[in-house]
């Protein structure tokens, strides 16, 4: 039996640069972001116009003019849809709907349809159906031609209640059931991260902007296998796994949902619980694509949500990812403490930013001489099995003189073993 292949939804864009909602933070090139947005939900893009506003307009956001020149595209290239790169109302969308005759959709309205797409976990996709049900329940404008109908229904509405009422009713009851559902999958989410906290795990969360290489570092520094593409949103699940580098000690790293300029307020509200869990980490890795001509104006808007959220205490480690595709301007800021660049792709500077992050973690790096009584074997070797050993000696009384490469907190940990301490380096030359 042959299954007919479903072909993807065209879409004709629609791209507007309007003077009035423009401010200092806007990208370099967001007509790139926003085409990339819509092929990352899978549509097959016939066409686009772009055009210049100084202010939207009330009823239909577009102007008369070049409404006028959309129409007749719309006529000719018959698209499935039409996608504006703005956040449109309610009535500005119905309002366009009927002029060009065919369905419109905003940037708001495609994010939700990417993140409905690619929600797998549980919590995932009750966020995206209370932020899809958070804006439809402003709008209703689709397919209802008759809600002025009042029309009685047995276990729906009661007598005289119109098909508009019945259907806001029911979206509030259902947002009522996803807000509830979601406090007890948080509450649970808290309880599991205070007990990674009680067991002194360490949580390292991977911050950033969509398709800086979140997920790519991510699986590098815990040798998972999670989904990596170049697309925006690949990831919109929050996933902590332990790292696989016994160096680091006991580390948990979480990926997180990546950021986007103008994010929908729907999914802010609905994914504020999950951007939340970051206040519970104890360092924070903004990983920046360095090879994006947008990358300051990006930093800036992940910065932006991060502080909205709260995040000030909590250290914060800038990760120039990426830095194999682009010439590094002032290699002299590979020396500074808040800032590593690497590249995933080909590993480099991995190495610089375990150190780094080990080094924000445990308050520093101790790298010297200790002493361990030989009755310590398993304290010896636990250091070698975290490769902390870099050279070792004898002394006359059996003791073992370690010179080691360690977290202070770990050293601070080790030192609490009766039989264990530090040793200086000229007692060590008189050896």
């Amino acid at each position: 039996m042959i299954t007919e292949q479903k072909l993807p939804e065209s879409a004709l864009l629609i791209f507007l640069d309007i003077y009035s909602l423009k401010n200092k933070n806007n990208l370099d090139n967001p007509y790139k972001e926003f085409f990339t947005l819509v092929e990352s939900a899978g549509l097959e893009v016939i066409g686009s116009i772009m055009g210049k506003q100084n202010l939207p307009s009330t009823s239909a956001f577009i102007n008369s003019g070049k409404i006028l020149e959309i129409k007749s595209l719309v006529k000719e290239l018959k698209p499935d849809l039409v996608i504006i790169n703005h956040a449109l109302s309610a009535s500005q969308a119905r309002n366009l709907e009927k002029i060009f005759k065919v369905r419109v959709i905003d940037k708001t309205e495609l994010i939700l349809d990417i993140f409905a797409a690619r929600a797998s976990s549980h919590i995932g996709k009750l966020q995206v159906e209370l932020a899809q049900l958070n804006h439809l329940s402003t709008r209703l404008i689709r397919g209802w031609t008759h809600l002025e109908r009042q029309k009685g229904g047995i276990g729906l509405r009661g007598p005289g209640e119109t098909q508009l009422e019945t259907d806001r009713r029911l979206i509030g009851q259902r947002i009522k059931t996803l807000k509830s559902k979601l406090n007890k999958a948080y509450k649970q989410r808290q309880i599991n991260t205070y007990a990674r906290k009680k067991g002194r795990s360490k949580i390292v969360s991977l911050v950033g902007y969509t398709n800086a290489g979140k997920t790519s570092l991510f699986n590098l520094l815990t040798n998972s296998d999670q989904h990596a593409a170049d697309q925006l949103f690949a990831t919109l699940d929050s996933v902590t796994r332990k790292n696989h580098d016994p160096k680091l000690g006991s580390i948990l790293f979480s990926d997180t949902v990546g950021f986007i300029s103008d994010l929908p307020t729907e999914l802010i509200a609905s994914f504020k619980a999950t951007l939340d869990e970051l206040l519970s980490a104890d360092l924070l890795l903004h990983v920046i694509d360095i090879a994006d001509e947008d990358y300051k104006e990006k930093e800036y808007e992940v910065n932006k949500i991060l502080k909205s959220i709260g995040i000030k205490e909590i250290p914060i480690l800038r990760v120039m990812n990426k830095c194999d595709m682009k010439e590094i301007e002032n290699p002299s800021l590979n020396n500074a403490s808040d800032i590593c660049w690497i590249s995933v792709k080909d590993q480099t500077g991995i190495v610089e930013l375990r150190r780094s992050i080990d080094g924000i973690l445990s308050g520093g790096i101790y790298e010297g001489w200790i002493s361990i009584e030989s009755r310590l074997g398993k304290v010896r070797s636990d250091l070698y099995n975290m490769g902390c050993i870099k050279e070792e000696k004898s002394s006359s009384n059996g003791t073992i003189l370690a010179f080691v490469n360690i977290g202070q907190d770990q050293l601070n940990r080790l030192l609490d073993n009766e039989g264990v301490s530090i040793e200086s380096n000229d007692k060590i030359e008189l050896n």
